[in-house]
């Protein structure tokens, strides 16, 4: 059973995927998600129903358009694989629990700001609250269900911590962090904070390391300047990832602390 919920899961995260590249490149544009329809940026005729079928579409135009046969973006597909990836993972990691609905909406809306973070260094406040909102109906649920109000007092404890936390920092240093990290804190410090207070802690301290590791080698080889900006949502999103994923394993030699 569980394999069906992991085969199902990566079948709705390749779904996702596909209108997460709509937002992906139309909302950092001021487009519009829902209208006009998907369009070859080439020529600009309309895609088929039957050419937007995830994946399969692409591989059978061979990665090219139908009407003009420029080339289709890799980005695309890849988007789509990679939802389909996380959704898996995280149907993998908790199995048949209240939490997966409220981990799939977090992952989705993660995956896409940081993709549009490191197009455009942006956190656009529209997808912020697009995943804000159904991520918190989905733990109210949640606590609903299993009883488990505790959970979720310690979630909006914990996303209201990170966001003054977070305001206080672009207060002091607002060329270091932007007001777009400040809105997406308490959408991990909620998200994570259902998991417990070691996880907020764990997606905060490993999305700086890996910010620093990255920076630092770039910086090295001269990939990028000292004072060049970067798009910390990208590594508050890998932070986050990396609590839901390998979490439960990488803090058990601290529970003997607890």
């Amino acid at each position: 059973m569980l394999g069906l919920l992991i085969g199902g899961c990566a079948v709705l995260g390749l779904a996702v995927g596909s209108f997460l590249n709509v937002v992906i490149y139309r909302v950092p544009r001021h487009e519009s998600i829902v209208s006009p329809r998907s369009a070859c940026p080439t020529c600009h005729a309309q895609i088929l129903d039957r050419d937007n079928i995830p994946i399969v579409s692409w591989v059978l135009l061979r990665g090219r358009c139908r009407n003009c046969r420029e080339p289709i973006s890799w980005r695309y597909p890849l988007v789509e694989l990679t939802c389909a990836g996380l959704f898996a993972g995280a149907a993998a990691r908790v199995g048949f629990d209240w939490d997966l609905p409220a981990l799939i909406i977090l992952l989705a809306g993660l995956f896409a700001l940081a993709c549009i973070d490191l197009e455009h260094l942006v956190l656009p406040k529209a997808v912020v609250y697009a995943t804000l909102l159904p991520l918190a109906s989905s733990l109210v649920l949640a606590a609903a269900t299993t009883g488990e109000w505790h959970r979720l007092l310690i979630a909006g404890l914990c996303a209201a911590a990170w966001f003054v936390a977070f305001f206080v920092l672009n207060a002091v240093g607002p060329r270091y962090l932007g007001f777009g990290d400040v809105r997406l804190a308490p959408l991990l410090g909620l998200g994570l904070g259902w998991l417990g207070v070691r996880y907020v802690l764990l997606g905060f301290f490993a999305a700086n390391l890996i910010g620093a590791v990255i920076g630092v080698t770039l910086i090295a080889l001269k990939k990028m300047k000292r004072d060049q900006p970067i798009p910390y949502g990208v590594f508050l999103a890998l932070g986050a990832a990396l609590a839901i994923y390998a979490g439960p394993e990488l803090l058990a030699p601290f529970q003997r602390f607890s």
